[in-house]
């Protein structure tokens, strides 16, 4: 070290002339020996400057500038001031006061005199500068020369520890020490060593610290209270707190801030009064942190009110306040009265920064609240908090949650700088948006960035699997970057390899998780229900509770929806019925809703009414579980009826109680009743509710009135994906096939990614609209394109597309090819299109595999019988009939109704016992007369008995449909449109009668059939007779 002799010297001959600087801040004195100096020169003593004229009783200690200190220290230099060890002392300590800690260290060294206070002083230099090594050095040294260091001399140690984060066996000596020298009841150096303990998370070493200390001071009680709620004992920071106030203790604005944020982890409104009372009481709530903390817990307990009572009345604020209250008002949903904060905040010229923004940001992420989102973003561009990361992921999360995805990406690209939480949130944003290949495609980017991931990271990634190939690959990242491991992700592998039927893999990620909670469990009994397994998802629970793991209403509730079928019932429902008595869960809402719908499901929905109706406390959702299950499994007037006792009874509806009651009205055809239930819900306010828009949509769309669904339609812009998947599936179904696809392609066109129901949809209208080639072509783009996982519906679909164009050996070719397993459905089309084509030999394999799967199943009788029948394979038709009644099974009769007047009137084939059968077999005749001078023609082929040719006509003229049209006719005015429903399809004959009456009696006649819609007007049908 080089001495700064030279230094002091030179500055001393300029001190005489300091006096003409302006006097600093006198800071507060000491005690001074009086043998310091023998005779205090003139020169000092009358000097102007007063931190020169008092040096002679306090040295050193008053010097606030560093040129001025020096100047005197080269007077000493020269001998004309002696340097005592009291005033070396004091130049010790101004030294390190100005962080010149070689000039301290070079004074010390030279001192001929030390004393504790020189060794204090010094040491407690070195931990003011951060040598922290060299403090410790001193201390040991010390030590061996027998000099004791001061308590406040071990309190710098235990900092000088404490923040080096390399020494705490440093603070284990300097303990020691302190119990050696009896310094541990002293209140700086026990205090010291508390916060030391609490800050390593050694509560136990802290609190018995605490009581050693003779008079704990309120530094020592915070110190302990801090201890105690960074390491999660917010409860004992409270008994602190009480003990505190019994010593009669003052409390301080670290006290109370510490206080009050522990009250709010525990989320106390109550205690959180009793705290606001005792800082009015103490004076503090003046304080600006103090009342901070009081803004911000009371923004957490949702009480805007007080919280904005104590911003109101604080006498001075900063920034930090500002930041409080627009935080508790953005929190609480205040978007107006947060923003109207920040017009005040700017109006005081306070400085708005990132968390400013930040929070204003998370209350404006709704498309009401957009525009004000869009202001504070031209503001912070303005401000310069663009490059900001955190405010730039504040953005990204607000236009994500206002669905404006295209900003978020935009904002996303042009960061400066981007963190993990951006890319996450980006990731998130495209699953989200349902763009799983972008949001894969990012996961690749941020691999290339090499930028640290986390457990967010893969969760959210996997949720972007849309397959089977992403997935395993998002598994293999998961193992590569260790992070298999972590509970969450463990969780949500289980959880999408459920999701895919994967459930051998979810039970191998279950198997070798280090840890499982109730959600893992939770989610392997919720995989192997939804793919249909009882018997696994019941080992599953057992397992569960051997491992000790608790059992929540979830768990069972995944039990429960596990049981499809009578046999489940008996082996599984009732014990686990029992066991949820047993466990005490009988009185969860939702288990009492997920057992009615249980009981149903599995065919006894008598035991579900039992239930419903015994029901002490029946509320929304347990009347929402009846309604559902009568709706679902039993006749769907009767379900009708709950609804109205519903309604009687004073039960809130909500949004599910209207969408089941519009299925059960579109399943009925009930359009008077529907039309006056789209009254109530206008009425009740819920016509904006996207989930009973949709509904009433769809109920519309099943009713026959298509131009009803475009006149509830929403806007393109403001439509769900489920509107759009009402509109095709409506337009499908009434045999407007072309508009369907347009429709596909316009809501393509506005961004949205069709799903599962859309293709679904889409499909079905290409299968009925006879668009073969187009239908392949959306099918296979779907998967191809869209990245929509195969589903049997899909499969389904394209089984009637290809039979109903006659291509079946296509057909039976897609079956052996597809990636789900074939069932009834898939069977039930091939026969189906083998009747139309009349194709025995496949008919017959079709049939057979429809026995092996269900030997009951009546609608494959008929269809084979049919199939038979058209071939004229009158032996096989008898045979057919035999078998079906040797294994009890009776065919579904058709039926066909009309409602009209507020009346339905049902007819069976050749029904003949209606009061106004004379009227209605003399309009048939009337018809057949005039159809017949138009040049109809009977079509026999659809007559499927052995008889001759004119029973058959007979017969024909028999089927319900003609009746119901019959009865129609002769009951409703000529200029009104005739709606008829009929069970089953309808035949070809009598969809050419149809077409000729609607052109001869010029009457718009709508008929429903089992599948689509038939819109009959002058001579046509809306189907193109391709159906």
């Amino acid at each position: 070290m080089v001495p700064p002799s030279s230094e002091m010297a030179a500055a001393a001959s300029t001190a005489s002339c300091s006096g003409s600087s302006p006097a600093p801040r006198v800071l507060s004195s000491t005690s001074t020996p009086s043998n310091l100096l023998h005779s205090p020169p003139p020169l000092l003593t009358k000097h102007p400057h007063p931190q020169v004229s008092c040096f002679p009783q306090k040295g050193f200690s008053n010097i606030t500038h560093a040129f001025l200190g020096k100047a005197l220290h080269g007077l000493c230099i020269k001998g004309l001031l002696h340097l005592g060890t009291f005033y070396t002392n004091t130049l010790i300590n101004m030294y390190c006061k100005f962080h010149n800690i070689e000039y301290a260290r070079h004074v010390f060294d030279r001192m001929p005199d030390r004393n504790q206070a020189s060794w204090n002083n010094l040491m407690s230099g070195f931990v003011r500068v951060g040598c922290y090594g060299e403090a410790m050095h001193l201390f040991r040294h010390m030590c061996e020369v027998g000099a004791t260091p001061s308590s406040y001399a071990l309190a710098s140690l235990v900092t000088a520890c404490d923040r080096s984060g390399c020494m705490p066996e440093g603070a284990l000596q300097i303990h020691a020490y302190a119990v050696k020298c009896g310094l541990l009841s002293d209140v700086f150096a026990g205090t010291s060593l508390l916060h030391f303990y609490g800050a390593h998370a050694h509560v136990s070493e802290a609190t018995k610290i605490f009581e050693e200390i003779d008079q704990p001071n309120i530094v020592s009680w915070t110190s302990l209270m801090v201890a105690y709620a960074d390491n999660g004992y917010t409860k004992e920071v409270l008994n602190i707190y009480q003990n505190l106030r019994r010593q009669e203790v003052p409390c301080n604005q670290n006290t109370m801030a510490i206080v009050i944020r522990s009250c709010g982890m525990l989320d106390d409104r109550t205690l959180g009064y009793q705290i606001l009372g005792d800082v009015i009481k103490s004076g503090l709530d003046t304080n600006i942190s103090v009342a901070n903390s009081l803004i911000s817990i009371f923004g957490n307990f949702e009480c805007v009110e007080e919280a904005s009572c104590v911003f109101d009345n604080m006498l001075e604020r900063d920034t930090i306040s500002w930041n409080s209250i627009i935080t508790a008002s953005a929190h609480n949903g205040r978007c107006e009265e947060s923003l109207g904060h920040l017009v005040r905040m700017r109006h005081d010229q306070m400085e708005i920064n990132y968390i400013t923004i930040s929070s204003l940001l998370s209350v404006c992420g709704s498309a009401q609240n957009l525009r004000w989102g869009r202001g504070l973003h031209g503001l912070l561009v303005k401000s310069g908090l663009e490059s900001n990361v955190c405010v730039c992921n504040s953005l990204i999360s607000m236009y994500l949650q206002a669905g404006n995805f295209e900003d978020s990406e935009f904002v996303f690209h042009t960061m400066p700088e981007r963190d993990l939480i951006s890319w996450n949130s980006m990731i998130a944003c495209h699953v989200e948006d349902a763009k799983y290949s972008r949001a894969m495609q990012l996961l690749i980017e941020m691999l290339h960035t090499r930028k640290s991931m986390n457990y967010v990271t893969f969760t959210t990634a996997l949720s972007a699997c849309n397959n089977i190939e992403k997935l395993k690959i998002v598994h293999g990242l998961v193992n590569l970057f260790g992070v298999q491991h972590n509970l969450i992700v463990g969780n949500a592998l289980v959880t999408i390899y459920g999701k895919f039927g994967l459930m051998d893999e979810a039970q191998k990620v279950h198997k070798i998780m280090p840890e499982r909670d109730e959600v893992t469990w939770n989610a392997l009994i919720g995989g192997h229900a939804d793919n249909k397994e009882p018997n696994a998802a019941i080992k599953a629970f057992h397992l569960l509770r051997e491992e000790g793991v608790s059992v929540n209403y979830i768990t069972v509730v995944n039990l429960l929806s596990a049981c499809l079928a009578s046999d489940d019932l008996l082996e599984h429902g009732m014990p686990i019925h029992a066991y949820i008595i047993r466990a005490g869960f009988e009185l969860d809402t939702y288990v009492q809703s997920s057992l009615i719908t249980m009981y149903a499901q599995c065919g006894d929905l008598d035991t579900s009414n039992y239930i419903f109706y015994a029901l002490a406390n029946k509320n929304s959702s347990t009347w929402n579980a009846i309604l559902s299950a009568n709706a679902h499994y039993g006749p769907g007037e009767e379900a009708l009826k709950l609804f109205v006792h519903m309604r009687n009874g004073g039960v809130l509806l909500d949004q599910f109680s209207f969408s089941v009651a519009l299925a059960i009205i579109g399943n009925l055809t009930v359009l008077d009743e529907g039309q006056q239930l789209h009254s109530l819900i206008i009425k009740l306010g819920f016509d904006s509710n996207d989930y009973v828009l949709n509904a009433t949509m769809d109920m519309y769309g099943k009713c026959g009135e298509i131009d009803d669904v475009f006149k509830i339609l929403p806007q393109p812009r403001n439509r769900s994906r489920r509107s759009w998947n009402i509109l095709i599936s409506a337009l499908a179904r009434h045999g407007f096939f072309q508009q369907a696809r347009e429709v596909f392609h316009e809501m393509v066109d506005m961004g949205l990614r069709p799903d599962h129901v859309t293709f679904v949809s889409l499909l079905s209208a290409c299968s009925h609209g006879g668009l073969v080639d187009e239908g392949l072509a959306y099918f296979s783009s779907m998967t191809d394109e869209y990245g929509v996982p195969t589903g049997i519906e899909h499969c389904t679909c394209i089984i009637d597309l290809l039979g109903r164009a006659g291509r079946l050996a296509e057909a039976e070719a897609f079956i052996d090819k597809m990636p789900v397993a074939p069932n009834d459905l898939v069977w039930r089309s091939l026969l189906a299109a083998c009747k139309i084509h009349g194709n025995l030999e496949l008919g017959r394999r079709a049939a057979d595999r429809l026995f092996e799967l269900d030997s009951l199943d009546d609608s494959a009788y008929v269809l084979y019988s049919n199939v038979c029948a058209s071939s004229r394979r009158w032996g096989d038709v008898e045979n057919v009939r035999r078998q079906m009644e040797s294994n009890k099974v009776k065919k579904k009769p058709a039926c066909s109704w009309v409602k009209l007047k507020n009346k339905v009137t049902s007819f069976g084939m050749g029904e003949q016992f209606h009061p106004q059968t004379t009227q209605i077999n003399r309009k048939l005749d009337e018809l057949r007369k005039i159809i017949k001078e138009a040049g109809y023609v009977a079509d026999t082929s659809y007559s499927l008995q052995d008889t001759d040719e004119e029973q058959k006509e007979h017969n024909l003229w028999n089927h319900s449909e003609r009746i119901a049209l019959a009865f129609g006719l002769v009951n409703s005015p000529e200029s009104s449109p005739l709606r008829i429903f009929k069970n089953l399809r309808v035949c070809g004959d009598c969809h050419s009668v149809f077409k000729l009456v609607s052109k001869i009696l010029d009457r718009k006649i709508i008929l429903r059939d089992a599948y689509r819609f038939h819109h009959f007007s002058g001579g046509k049908c809306s189907c193109s007779d391709y159906w």
